[in-house]
């Protein structure tokens, strides 16, 4: 029995996906996410919803967690397939004092997946002592 191509594909995805946050490079998450996309959170009580017009020039206009010395902090938790064209990933990863929780669905549109919702719930890092 042979691995399904499908998780290498994703998870191949997924590390230009944790590379454009951790570098803050707008250009390599604009080839994960479709242009389409949403972007949401509610974790500080009201809804962020963002478009990728708005969402990608926000990451290139932030220093990047590679050039503040950031340890890298991104992990897969699972990958899920409801058909062969729509997946879902659970990752963590962390900016700052931010950790995050994504929850993200993609679709495979002429042989690429592509990311077409990210919602996420952050936490902060307790402060030094």
């Amino acid at each position: 029995m042979s691995a399904d191509p499908r998780y290498a594909e994703l998870v191949e995805v997924l590390t230009c996906y944790f590379d454009g946050l951790y570098h803050s490079d707008a250009g390599k998450l604009a080839g994960v996410f479709h242009p389409q996309a949403i972007y949401a959170c509610a974790s500080e009580g009201n809804l962020t919803h963002l478009t990728m017009d708005a969402y990608l020039p926000m990451v290139e206009r932030r220093p990047s967690p590679a050039s503040r010395g950031e340890a890298r902090r991104d992990r897969i938790l699972s990958i899920e397939f409801a058909g062969p064209v729509t997946a879902f990933a659970r990752v963590e990863c962390a900016i700052g004092p931010k950790r995050f929780t994504d929850l993200l669905s993609f679709v495979r549109l002429d042989g690429h997946w592509r990311l077409i919702a990210k919602v996420f719930h952050f936490d902060l890092d307790e402060p030094a002592v």
